[in-house]
Order: structure tokens, then C-alpha cells, then sequence
């Protein structure tokens, strides 16, 4: 999505807002006991609150795919994305869990997530969720106009490699606005100077998602949930970007 307008980028300033003060509220809420389906519920009644629609909620990817039943993604340990909240997924001390959430609000879409520890976690674990946060800024430091996508996902396995950790070469960060998932996509690898050049307007959205052992990738038998292959953990940090004149703006700043 390219978007110059002023009123449609008030939008979306708008919609991320609303978007990471719900994702941080349900972050402050992701405790030992809690169950994933009750993050859910929190976010799906805060967004209508706000005036929005739950952007995952029966989304499908294809037509012949299941529609995705929730309004948040809950991932929890070796599951890389797109983790289905329930009431028998429960959190536990130790395990570390992504949240991802998308919001549509006045017509755009946008699209958010952060790995958060819960109670006691080991250093590997953490190390990872450092490692993915700074994939994503590091990223971040070097959009603007006439940079690529192999750019992005050049820096952001670079980065993971410093770490001892690998990137997911199955999944993609994406375009985002119009539509939850436009072009172009935006791998977590890449060569400099290759790919899709970006221009001034864009509307992206990056997300470094971090293995800590194998970069390959599973589905669950719900056909939604992707998890590490070999059983490892992961990590996922997105944000929605408007690429500008000399950089770009963070339209779902978490600070």
C-alpha cells in the first residue's frame, strides 16, 4: 500500500494507537494462570470499544482455508505465530509468549506483536526475546525511500545470527493498510540491494520472528497455529511502518 494522503495517514495514526494501548494493556495482563482466551476476549471487547473491528477475526487466507476464530494470535513457546487462544491454553511461569494482534479502524488496517516472558524464564529465553526486539529496530533504523526488502531481511538475520539464533525463512513480513496482507512481502533474510525497492507513502509491516535452534516451521492440526519444527523456541516482533521522506514513522509505537 503506498498512501500520501493526510487524512488516511491521520487514520491509521489513529488506529495504531488504538491498536498498541490494547496490545500493552493485554501484555499487562499475561500472567501465571491466565488463560490465553481471556487475553482474547479483553482485546476484542477494547477494540470495539475504540470504535475498531478485530482484524484476525475470520480472516482467511484462501478461500478453502479455516477462518481464524480469534482476535488475538497467542504463541507460546515453540510456537512461532498465529497461536488460537482457548480456555484450556493456560500460561505458565517459564514459558514465553507472543502476542499479536490487528486492528481496522475508518477502513486501514494495522498490525502489531511482542514476546513477553511470564514469571521466572531462563536466559536463553530471554536472550531471544532481545535478540527479535533488536532485529525489528535495528530494521527499523534503516527504512526510507530507496532501500529494499533484501535490505530488511538482510540486517534482521544478520542480527539474529550475532545472537546464535536463526530467522524463519517460511514466513514474511508484509504490506499492510487496505488489506491485513498486501504486497510487498518482507522475508526475516535477505541480500542488500535486492528485492522491492521502497518508496515514500509505503505502508509495511516487519516482523523478525527468531528460532532459537532450526528455521524450520510446522502447522498444528488446526491449520492456523505455526510452530518450530524441532521443538524450539521463538520469538515474533512486528510493527507497522509508513515509510517517509527521510525514513520512516512508527504507527504502532509501544513507547
Amino acid at each position: 500500500m503506498i498512501i500520501n494522503d493526510p487524512k488516511e495517514i491521520s487514520f491509521l495514526r489513529q488506529g495504531g494507537r488504538i491498536l498498541v494501548t490494547i496490545l500493552n494493556l493485554v501484555a499487562s495482563q499475561a500472567k501465571a494462570g491466565t488463560a490465553s482466551y481471556d487475553l482474547d476476549y479483553l482485546a476484542e471487547q477494547e477494540i470495539r470499544k475504540c470504535g475498531g473491528i478485530p482484524a484476525f477475526k475470520n480472516y482467511r487466507a484462501r478461500k478453502r482455508d479455516p477462518a481464524f476464530p480469534s482476535s488475538l494470535c497467542v504463541s507460546v513457546n515453540d510456537e512461532v505465530v498465529h497461536g488460537i487462544p482457548t480456555k484450556n491454553k493456560i500460561l505458565k511461569s517459564g514459558d514465553i509468549v507472543g502476542l499479536d494482534l490487528g486492528v481496522l479502524y475508518q477502513g486501514f488496517y494495522t498490525d502489531a506483536a511482542l514476546t513477553i516472558p511470564i514469571g521466572e524464564v531462563d536466559q536463553t529465553s530471554l536472550k531471544l526475546i532481545a535478540a527479535a526486539k533488536e532485529c525489528l529496530n535495528k530494521a527499523i533504523k534503516i527504512i526510507k525511500p530507496g532501500k529494499f526488502t533484501g535490505d530488511i531481511g538482510a540486517i534482521i538475520e544478520s542480527t539474529a545470527q550475532k545472537y546464535g539464533f536463526v530467522v524463519v525463512r517460511e514466513l514474511v513480513g508484509h504490506g499492510v493498510g487496505w488489506a491485513v496482507h498486501e504486497e510487498p512481502e518482507i522475508p526475516c533474510f535477505g541480500k542488500v540491494g535486492t528485492g522491492t525497492k521502497l518508496v515514500e507513502g509505503m505502508v509495511i509491516a516487519v516482523e523478525p520472528m527468531i528460532n532459537e535452534k532450526g528455521w524450520k516451521v510446522i502447522f498444528n492440526e488446526d491449520r492456523w497455529t505455526i510452530k518450530t519444527q524441532d521443538g524450539g523456541r521463538s520469538a515474533h516482533m512486528e510493527h507497522t511502518l509508513l515509510v517517509t521522506k527521510n525514513g520512516c514513522e512508527i504507527l504502532t509505537n509501544m513507547v
